[in-house]
């Protein structure tokens, strides 16, 4: 499914088709494990270029979506895109890497050095000008009034974001912790793959993105950081994944209590079984029109109650923190 675009996303507003095809072509990038790479060069090209000229439109109120990879963010993020002022942008991992060049994670664009953290005196004024020009490039290119990104891992690095975009509104999703390791696992089994020499899966190139996490982040986590050596040797990604989850939900509910009237949680399965009730509290909170009927319409129709993965075996380490995390979600946390 290109774009996330499907019949039924084009039969309820045929106009959003072109939002969704150019944000796919022209600013999200092909990451790495996707087809269609060779369009990367063209993508930054084009970037280069606009980051030159004026800026083409006004970026208010940004929305940008955080939480775990593989925990429902694209489904909140696809259903937004369908509100009419709404453009959405899909993991632009190649606009925030035109942006800072320290950003990534995975290895998509670059084997150089990446930082999960990146703070706000990092926002310098090129790196403001450069971010608002990009985004109101794509603001007026897909004639859209407020653009929602969707991108995890900036939650790490909502200081960075708030410090460009000073109105920035943050929907922190969380989802029970079973089915999103369940989720990242067979995400990295599905599309891992073997590349001149190189293992490209959930955790990037050979392995990047998790060396970073337990380097970089697991250290700020005190029941963690004793196990850090052994988890330089960890190859089950389930428990891989429970430390990114414990870790990521750790961070959203600092953020909430940092943040209180920029950062919204929402609850995955919630948004799933009570679409109506939840984006009645994203509308208003984000500053979105409520009174958009196709966009209701379509929310009703895709997001279905959602069932729930048994729990699995995990390695001591991580069993104690991804339990405790559970249980502040709200989460049943028993073995």
């Amino acid at each position: 499914m290109i774009a996330q675009v499907d019949k039924t996303y084009i039969r309820t507003r045929p106009w959003k088709l072109w939002s969704r095809m150019v944000s796919y072509a022209l600013f999200e990038g092909r990451p790495l494990t996707t087809r269609g790479r060779w369009v990367n060069p063209i993508v930054f090209a084009h970037f280069a270029v606009e980051k030159r000229l004026t800026q083409l439109k006004r970026v208010e109120k940004p929305v940008f979506i955080l939480g775990t990879g593989r925990s429902g963010t694209t489904i909140l993020g696809v259903v937004l895109s369908m509100h009419r002022e709404v453009g959405f942008l899909n993991e632009p991992k190649a606009l925030w890497h035109a942006i800072h060049p320290e950003e990534d994670l995975i290895g998509s664009y670059t084997r150089g050095t990446a930082r999960y953290r990146i703070g706000a005196e990092e926002a310098t004024l090129e790196v403001k000008k450069s971010a608002h020009r990009l985004f109101g490039a794509y603001l007026a290119a897909t004639i859209s009034r407020r653009v929602v990104d969707k991108y995890p891992e900036l939650i790490f690095r909502v200081p960075f974001v708030k410090a460009i975009f000073p109105d920035a509104k943050f929907l922190f999703l969380s989802r029970n912790g079973w089915d999103t390791c369940h989720s990242i696992d067979g995400w990295s089994h599905r599309l891992g793959q073997q590349v001149g020499g190189e293992n490209h899966d959930w955790w990037g190139v050979d392995r990047r993105k998790w060396d970073l996490l337990v380097d970089q982040i697991v250290p700020e986590h005190a029941d963690l950081a004793l196990h850090a050596d052994a988890m330089r040797t960890w190859t089950n990604h389930t428990d891989m994944a429970a430390v990114e989850w414990v870790v990521t939900m750790r961070e959203g509910l600092s953020l909430l209590q940092q943040y209180p009237n920029d950062v919204l949680q929402v609850s995955y399965e919630k948004l799933c079984a009570k679409p109506l009730q939840v984006l009645g509290e994203i509308t208003p909170f984000t500053g979105l029109a409520g009174s958009d009927m196709p966009f209701i319409r379509y929310a009703e129709s895709t997001l279905k109650p959602v069932g729930q993965k048994k729990p699995f075996a995990l390695a001591p380490a991580i069993e104690k923190p991804f339990c405790e995390v559970m249980q502040k979600l709200g989460y049943e946390a028993s073995l």
